[in-house]
């Protein structure tokens, strides 16, 4: 089976905006208590932040992390997480049905941040809460001193402001689950109100509104048009939010899924274009996919595990990731590089633990799953400026969609003059020899063709066998053919071929 790619560094779609490899962390589960803090652990340092973990998390550069929520924020009292950790109360969250004892908060996530590396991407309570309290946790945060929210952080330990910079106005806020659901003129008013006063006390924030929750929710479209109707003047980014599953043992079908991630994405600019075009703006509202993953192992565990009503970090959403959720996790990566022109921001939903590509025993040890590897990859390779491609790929027909090609891929010139092309075979049968057209490269040498596939598409690493699926060297790289170079990519692979910049004319 073969397939081709033409490419020309003359035709881009955009600069990749690093904040597109961002993680999220929420107050569910084991992320926060047992997962990124864990007082105790053989590797806690001196703020109970497990070393293990951050070592990993520092792995896959995440340059933005989301928190607290996620439904999680819908009902949060960002106050109860501040200050003397001994006076901090324990509270019912009724989004997860756990009780939260409020041990970690803003300030420890501020540090956690710093020790990874990454930006803060706050977001607030816009359920049970409003503007008042929104602009609150602003100041508390951004302000330099003088007033009594900034004087308390200044009494909390941290003399210096946050200046925490991203900011998201709600979660799924028109979704039925969520702790003060609205509808989307109720949540467009309330959003532009936060925006308008959060801006007042730090002009140089940056706003995310929430798009519907899910492209199937039957809010989406007229949700996003009402929304930016109201906060179109206030707001930067919108959000999407999605997962795919295997639920049915499709797989064909489940490979194919990350082609509706980019028909997501091409629907909601056009949704932001609309707004824009009925207010006559030049002005363009980015996209934040601040929720992405593959998500479904874990469905009815609540039930399974036998976990009781309001429990503290309880094993919720642990999904035990694939070779195959690597090989849709690729996917996916894929598809946000392909439309870095207007999505912005991503977070993979979440970080550890929860739905994550890092696991962790009480304990005991951290490890990797299968799909921390494409991540890893399109976050180390992947920056730089993606390029728009000639394909041509055989398809397949599958119930999730007709004609789906077996080759997806992205390429990506980095910035030292080299290229990578991220690819997925998804044909579980063949392996596929790609033809790379580089005509227009011409100081283009091979340098690595990284390999990321199993024999047995469910094989997952776990905590006795952490290594079970795992990158490999090809065997020979790319070899050069008329204009450019031929690789062969195994059946049911994710790869990364990258080109170094030489001297040769």
């Amino acid at each position: 089976m073969k397939a081709s790619l033409i490419l020309d560094p003359d035709f881009q779609v955009s600069d990749v905006d690093p904040r597109l490899f961002g993680g999220f962390a929420e107050h569910l589960g084991r992320h926060i208590y047992e997962g990124i803090y864990e007082p105790g652990h053989p590797t806690a340092d001196a703020n109970g932040f497990r070393r293990d973990v951050l070592d990993l998390v520092r792995e896959l550069r995440m340059p933005v992390m989301r928190y607290p929520g996620g439904n999680f924020v819908s009902g949060y009292n960002w106050e109860d997480g501040v200050g003397p950790v001994d006076q901090r109360p324990r509270k019912l969250d009724l989004a997860w049905k756990t009780t939260e004892p409020n041990t970690f908060g803003t300030n420890e996530f501020i540090n956690w941040c710093r020790k990874v590396g990454t930006a803060p991407m706050l977001a607030v309570n816009l359920g049970t809460r409003g503007p008042a309290e929104a602009r609150d946790l602003v100041e508390y945060c951004n302000h330099p001193g003088g007033t009594a929210l900034s004087d308390l952080r200044k009494q909390h330990g941290f003399a210096k402001p946050h200046a925490v910079k991203l900011w998201c106005l709600g979660n799924e806020m028109d979704g039925p689950w969520q702790t003060g659901a609205k509808t989307a003129t109720e949540y467009g008013r309330i959003a532009a109100e936060a925006a308008k006063v959060m801006r007042w006390v730090d002009p140089s924030i940056e706003l995310v509104a929430c798009g519907s929750s899910s492209r199937g929710m039957a809010t989406f479209g007229k949700w996003e048009l009402e929304v930016l109707d109201h906060a179109f003047d206030h707001v930067d980014y919108l959000s999407l939010h999605t997962y795919y599953s295997n639920a049915d043992n499709d797989t064909p079908s489940f490979l194919a899924r990350p082609e509706a991630m980019g028909e997501f994405i091409e629907e909601t600019a056009a949704l932001c274009d609309a707004v824009a075009a009925s207010k006559k703006s030049r002005k363009r509202i980015h996209l934040s996919f601040d929720e992405w993953n593959v998500w479904f192992h874990s469905h009815g565990d609540r039930e399974k595990r036998r976990i009781k009503d309001w429990d503290e970090a309880p094993p919720l959403l642990e999904d035990i990731y694939t070779m195959e959720d690597a090989l849709v996790v690729g996917g996916m990566l894929i598809a946000l590089l392909n439309y870095a022109d207007r999505v912005k921001i991503g977070c993979i939903a979440q970080v550890v633990n929860v739905i994550a590509p890092i696991m962790t025993a009480k304990g005991g040890p951290a490890w990797r799953q299968t799909i921390f590897y494409p991540f890893l990859h399109a976050s180390h390779h992947g920056r730089g400026k993606v390029l728009r491609p000639v394909v041509v790929s055989p398809t397949y027909d599958c119930k999730e969609r007709e004609q789906t090609p077996f080759l997806t891929s992205s390429s990506v010139l980095n910035d030292d003059g080299g290229l990578t092309v991220f690819a997925v075979n998804r044909s579980l049968d063949e392996p596929l020899d790609l033809n790379l057209d580089l005509r227009s490269f011409p100081t283009l040498a091979p340098a690595e063709h990284l390999i990321l596939d199993h024999a047995d598409l469910k094989a997952s690493n776990t905590e006795k066998k952490p290594e079970t699926v795992k990158p490999r060297l090809a065997r020979n790289l790319p070899k050069p053919v008329e204009r450019g170079f031929r690789a062969r990519l195994p059946k049911a692979s994710w790869n990364v071929l990258r080109f170094a910049r030489t001297a040769r004319k």
